[in-house]
C-alpha cells in the first residue's frame, strides 16, 4: 500500500481513468482526463502543484500539465474539449483558494447548464483551522465551516469537500460517476483544503489501478416505442426537434435514416446544429427565436413534436409561442428523465437517442408523411435559402454587415472545420444562417451564452481536434467568431495559444459596442441605452453620445504575440476577409494563433425568423418608445401557450 500525499493520490488516480463506450458494434476506450490546467497560489502550490511537478519528472505521460491565464477560461477550455469529444473526455482544473476558486464559478455554471463534464479542484481553507483566518478566508460568524467554495454547490452537479484524507476515495469515485453519466453530467467540484492536500496517506493499490467508466446508453422500452409509432402514424403535421443529445449519442446517421424513411422534417436547436447537413432534403434548420422561417412555419402547424435530446430552452420554443396548433402533442426522447417529461408530455421515452431512433424507424415500417407536407417542406426551404443567399451576397460599404462576414467565413472554411461562438448577436445569426456540413462543424455555447467563452472554448475545441487528427481522424481547423464585447471580456487564452504554438483562427468583428443587446434594447423601447463604446458625456452622464473610444483591438492582439491580419473597410473588405481566412486555414499547424480583424455595421440586421422571444417591457413608462414597445409585447404575449402535451 503506497504512501503518498492526498494531492499525489489525486493526480495518480485521475491519470488512470478511462471512458468506455460502444456505438453499434464499435468499442471505444479513451482517457477521461487527458490533462490538467492549473494556476498555482498558496492554496495548491505545495499540493496539486507539487504532485504535478513530481509526476512530470518521474512519469510525464500520467497527467500532462497545461498553463492557463484565467481560471474561468481554463474551465471553458475543458468544456470546449468535452463537447468536441462528445462528453467522453474533459480536463481537470486546479486553482488556489479564494479568488482563484471563485473565478471558476462562471465556468462551472456554464458546464452544468450545457450538460457538459468539467472536473474542478478548487483549493480551500485549512481543515484544521489552526491558522484561521488564513489569507483570502471568508469569515462568517454564523457558520464557521462555510468557505467561498460552498458557492460551487448550486452551479455544480456534484460537490464534495475532502476534510480528511480518507474521504478522498469516495469523493473522487462519486465525482467521476457523475462526470461520466450522460443523464447527470456537468461540473464536478471537489474542494481540497490546502493542508489536506499535503498530508500523507496509505493509498490502496486498487484505488490507483486503471478503472473503466462505461457510458450508459439505455434502451427504450418496447411499449413506449409502439405508443410513439402510433402517435406518429396518426399525426398530419409531425416535426422533429433535434437537440445536442442527438450528437452526444452519435445519432446523426440514425436521424438521417429516420427522416429519409418517413419524410418527417427536422428542425434543430443551437446545440443540435450539425444533426443533418444544412442542405439535407428534410433539414429545415434552426427553430425558435433565432430560427429559420422554414422551421418556424412548420413548427406553428405541427400537431406532433418529436423532441430528441433537447431541453426545450426558451429560444427553442420561442418563449412557448412556436407551436400554435391547438392539438399539438409531444414525444420527448431524452436520456434525462427531467427533460423527457417536459411540457407535460404523455409520451416520454427515457433512452439513448440513437437506440430510440433505430427502434422507432423499424417500428414505423413503411410509414411516410403526405405529399402535401413534402411540398411544404421544399417550398419553405427554398424561401429561406433565398433570403440567406440575398444577405450573404449583398455588399455594403464602407462597412459590411455581419451577414456578409458570416457568409464569407462560411465559404472560406472547409466542410469539416469548426466554427465557435457564444454570445452577442453572432450566435443567433449563426444559428439561422450557418450552412453546416459536418456534425462536428458547429460549436456555439448558448445554454449559458457566456461572453468570453469564445477564445477559451475555441482553444479547448482545437486541442480536441488536434488529438483527433493525431489519432488518425479528421483534420480540422477551428475558427472562433467573436465580437469586440466578448473579446474584451476574456481574450487571455490567446497567450496560451501563443505559448503552445496552437493555430487557432479568430475572426474579431469590431462594431464598437454590444450589437445584440443594442438591437434588443431598441426593440424594447430603451434606445440602445448603455450598449455603445463611447466616452462619457459628463453633462448628461451618458455613454451614448460621446466620441468612439480609441480602441485598437488588433494592436492588442499583436501585443500578445498573435499574428494579426487587418481587413480595411471598403469595397474589398469581404473578398479580403475570405482570402485571409483561406490563407490562415492553409497555414501549417504549429505556428500559433491568427486573428483577422474586421469592422462591421451593427445596424444591418439578419433576416427575421418570424418568431419571438419573451423579454419583459416596462408596464409603465415616461418614454414614448417604451410605451409603444409595451403594446407590441402585450400582443405577442397572447400567443404564449403552456404547451401541455
Amino acid at each position: 500500500m503506497p504512501q503518498m500525499t492526498v494531492a499525489q493520490a489525486v493526480v495518480s488516480f485521475l491519470g488512470k481513468q478511462y471512458t468506455v463506450d460502444r456505438i453499434g458494434t464499435q468499442d471505444y476506450r479513451e482517457r477521461l482526463i487527458p490533462g490538467m490546467f492549473g494556476i498555482f497560489g498558496h492554496g495548491n502550490v505545495a499540493g496539486i502543484g507539487q504532485a504535478l511537478k513530481q509526476y512530470q519528472v518521474h512519469d510525464p505521460a500520467l497527467m500532462p500539465y497545461y498553463q492557463g491565464r484565467n481560471e474561468q477560461a481554463q474551465v471553458h477550455q475543458a468544456v470546449g474539449y468535452a463537447r468536441h469529444t462528445r462528453r467522453r473526455q474533459t480536463f481537470a482544473v486546479s486553482t488556489s483558494i479564494g479568488p482563484g476558486s471563485t473565478n471558476m464559478l462562471t465556468g462551472a455554471a456554464l458546464a452544468t447548464t450545457n450538460r457538459l463534464p468539467a472536473l474542478l479542484l478548487p483549493s480551500d481553507i485549512f481543515a484544521t483551522r489552526v491558522t484561521d483566518p488564513v489569507l483570502q478566508q471568508l469569515e462568517r460568524p454564523d457558520a464557521y465551516d462555510v468557505s467561498v467554495n460552498d458557492s460551487f454547490r448550486p452551479v455544480c452537479r456534484y460537490f464534495d469537500r475532502v476534510s480528511r484524507p480518507e474521504q478522498l476515495y469516495s469523493a473522487l469515485l462519486n465525482g467521476l460517476r457523475v462526470l461520466t453519466d450522460p443523464a447527470e453530467t456537468g461540473a464536478v467540484a471537489i474542494s481540497l483544503p490546502q493542508d489536506v492536500q499535503a498530508e500523507a496517506i496509505d493509498v490502496p493499490e486498487e484505488f490507483l489501478a486503471e478503472r473503466d467508466w462505461r457510458i450508459r446508453r439505455p434502451e427504450p422500452e418496447d411499449h413506449e416505442i409502439c405508443r410513439a409509432a402510433d402517435a406518429i402514424r396518426a399525426a398530419r403535421r409531425p416535426l422533429v426537434l433535434a437537440g445536442g443529445g442527438v450528437l452526444y449519442a452519435f445519432a446523426a446517421e440514425a436521424l438521417a435514416a429516420f427522416a429519409e424513411a418517413t419524410g418527417i422534417p427536422v428542425g434543430n436547436t443551437q446545440a443540435g446544429v450539425g444533426v443533418l447537413p444544412w442542405d439535407h432534403k428534410y433539414s429545415v434548420g434552426a427553430i425558435g427565436s433565432t430560427g429559420t422561417t422554414a422551421a418556424n412555419a412548420l413548427a406553428a402547424e405541427a400537431d406532433l413534436v418529436i423532441g430528441i435530446g433537447t431541453r426545450y430552452e426558451d429560444f427553442t420554443t420561442a418563449s412557448r409561442t412556436a407551436f400554435q396548433n391547438p392539438d399539438v402533442t409531444f414525444i420527448n426522447i431524452n436520456v434525462t428523465a427531467f427533460d423527457a417529461y417536459k411540457h407535460g408530455t404523455k409520451l416520454p421515452i427515457v433512452a439513448d437517442a440513437r437506440k430510440a431512433l433505430l427502434k422507432l424507424t423499424e417500428a414505423l415500417g413503411g410509414y411516410r408523411i403526405g405529399g402535401d407536407l413534402e411540398e411544404r417542406i421544399a417550398a419553405e426551404k427554398l424561401r429561406w435559402n433565398a433570403a440567406v443567399d440575398g444577405v450573404f451576397d449583398e455588399r455594403h460599404t464602407p462597412l459590411p454587415s455581419q451577414n456578409e462576414i458570416i457568409g464569407a467565413t462560411n465559404r472560406a472554411m472547409r466542410p469539416a472545420d469548426v466554427v465557435v461562438c457564444a454570445a452577442g448577436s453572432l450566435p443567433g445569426d449563426l444559428h439561422k444562417m450557418w450552412r453546416v456540413q459536418d456534425e462536428f462543424g458547429y460549436h456555439v455555447e448558448y445554454a449559458y451564452s457566456c461572453m468570453g467563452y469564445e477564445i477559451a472554448g475555441g482553444l479547448g475545441v482545437k486541442r480536441a481536434a488536434l488529438a483527433e487528427a493525431a489519432a488518425g481522424g479528421t483534420d480540422r481547423d477551428v475558427v472562433v467568431m467573436v465580437g469586440d464585447g466578448s473579446y474584451l471580456m476574456m481574450h487571455t487564452e490567446l497567450v496560451t495559444a501563443v505559448a503552445e504554438g496552437i493555430k487557432l483562427i479568430v475572426v474579431l468583428i469590431q462594431n464598437h459596442g454590444y450589437a445584440s443587446i443594442g438591437a434588443l434594447s431598441e426593440m424594447l423601447g430603451s434606445q440602445r441605452f448603455g450598449t455603445k463604446y463611447r466616452t462619457l458625456e459628463k453633462a448628461q452622464h451618458t455613454f451614448d453620445d460621446g466620441e468612439r473610444l480609441p480602441i485598437d483591438l488588433a494592436a492588442n492582439a499583436e501585443s500578445l504575440g498573435v499574428r494579426v491580419v487587418r481587413i480595411e473597410p471598403g469595397e474589398r473588405s469581404i473578398p479580403d476577409l475570405e482570402r485571409a481566412l483561406r490563407e490562415a486555414i492553409s497555414t501549417p499547424q504549429g505556428g500559433g494563433p491568427i486573428l483577422i480583424h474586421i469592422e462591421s455595421d451593427p445596424l444591418l440586421d439578419a433576416p427575421g425568423s418570424e418568431s419571438w422571444w419573451d423579454v419583459p417591457v416596462a408596464e409603465i413608462s415616461a418614454l414614448d418608445s417604451t410605451r409603444q414597445a409595451r403594446q407590441v409585447y402585450a400582443e405577442q404575449k397572447k400567443n404564449q401557450k403552456p404547451l401541455l402535451g
